[in-house]
């Protein structure tokens, strides 16, 4: 029997019909109807516009990419004609070159990438610092264009790519027991509360053990370290940290972010049942939860749930703060029905989220310092968002990592079979 010692990490919702994986993991479920999809639709703030959103809305009946240029052409609100046709003259290689074209700009930032193809700044201002900002909670100056021209692909090559579905309630129980319902149905074990003290070696280097912060000891022929980056980082053993595929992973580093939950006592009106795009200074998107979620439906209050981000500057800073500057932000959203002083809507309650470190950053220059599932340290594997595969820093892109490491440890099975009954040869003798 294989034996798999499991340190996991889920990512939030929304997702986005570019997601297969994901969608495909809700299948395998049975929890389909879970996700609430929303009209396909990208809404973004008109910040020189207070109360005030412009759409990009992609008709139905239209195929990929038809529907995305439909879209875009038919927004005039925030780029211009002239602006239009030189970002696609811009794209234009990125079409032909396909996906070798598409790699190669990992050593370029957006703002980088933007300035070389002659796409002008305002492109970059009416529409990439909110996609950055939601790709990977940092501005488009530090961002891989590689990272947007992935997301620009999935979005145009598929007809529903950017359409967006909330799952209908909080993550931990619509999402995560379903998915410990089904490990324990096929015979597995989810340990809570128990967190990776010290990865314990052989004398050959291999893995012994996992050593539990509760005391346990957690033994098997394969261990899977799924963990965001910093975490492995942490626990990395002495006698592998000159390994070069070990060595690389200094480069990937782990962004703040931080989530903010806030209800307030009234329904707020200038607002849509979709995931909105700020374009805020310190915001990213954000959704009325109790229009867009079944869970938190109310007809008489609004509960926003918000992206702080870039948070590097924030992430130390008081709830408080944090609170102050998001409300001075929502009273540019929302004019006529939130002020900073709360003369307007009051907040009856709310909750900062910071994460230090979450998604990876994906800045120029660290794709091919991003590790294939199969470490060389036999036994030992490797699962999250910053390994090796398409879909870089998401959720999509975790779900995918976990599937090509098992594909690893499959392939693996007969040299792993023979490692396990050699350990359990030598624990008989002993």
């Amino acid at each position: 029997m294989l034996q798999l010692s499991l340190l996991y990490n889920f990512f939030p919702l929304p997702t986005v019909g570019a997601y297969p994986n994901v969608q495909n993991l809700f299948g395998e479920l049975g929890i389909n109807d879970r996700l609430q999809w929303k009209e396909h639709s990208m809404i973004f703030a008109m910040p020189n516009k207070p109360g005030e959103f412009s759409r990009f809305d992609f008709p139905e009946v239209l195929p990929s990419p038809l529907n995305g240029i439909w879209a875009i052409l038919r927004n005039n609100e925030m780029l211009t004609w002239p602006e239009k046709v030189k970002f696609a003259i811009g794209l234009l290689p990125a079409m032909l070159g396909g996906q070798p074209y598409v790699e190669a700009q990992d050593g370029l930032s957006v703002q980088e990438w933007m300035k070389k193809q002659g796409v002008p700044e305002r492109v970059t201002d009416e529409v990439f610092i909110a996609m950055s900002k939601a790709l990977n909670f940092i501005n488009p100056d530090e961002l891989s264009m590689q990272c947007i021209l992935i997301a620009l692909n999935r979005f145009l090559q598929e007809k529903h790519g950017s359409k967006m579905a909330f799952l209908d309630g909080n993550p931990p129980e619509r999402l995560c027991m379903p998915i410990v319902d089904h490990i324990q149905s096929l015979g597995g074990e989810v340990h809570l509360n128990s967190r990776i003290q010290k990865i314990e070696l052989n004398d050959d280097g291999t893995v012994k053990s996992f050593l539990l912060n509760n005391g346990k000891v957690m033994e098997g022929d394969a261990y899977v370290f799924a963990t965001p980056v910093d975490i492995l980082k942490l626990l990395l053993p002495d006698n592998w940290k000159g390994i070069p595929y070990f060595q690389r992973l200094d480069k990937l580093v782990g962004v703040p972010v931080i989530n903010v939950h806030i209800w307030f006592d009234r329904k707020l009106k200038n607002t849509y049942d979709h995931l909105l795009f700020s374009r805020s200074p310190l915001l990213s998107v954000y959704a009325d939860m109790s229009v867009t979620c079944k869970e938190y439906y109310s007809p008489n209050q609004s509960m926003l749930e918000l992206v702080f981000a870039p948070a590097e500057e924030w992430i130390s800073r008081s709830d408080d703060d944090i609170i102050q500057a998001t409300m001075t932000e929502l009273a540019k959203l929302f004019p006529d029905e939130i002020s900073a002083d709360q003369s307007k809507a009051k907040i009856l309650k709310y909750h900062v989220v910071k994460t230090p470190r979450s998604v990876y950053k994906t800045v120029p220059n660290c794709e091919p310092c991003r590790p294939i599932q199969r470490s060389p340290i036999e036994g030992f594997y490797l699962a999250g968002d910053y390994t090796k595969q398409k879909y870089l820093a998401s959720m999509e892109g975790a779900v995918l990592s976990g599937k090509l490491c098992a594909q690893a440890i499959v392939q693996d099975s007969e040299l792993l079979a023979t490692r396990g009954q050699k350990r359990m040869a030598k624990a008989s003798v002993v």
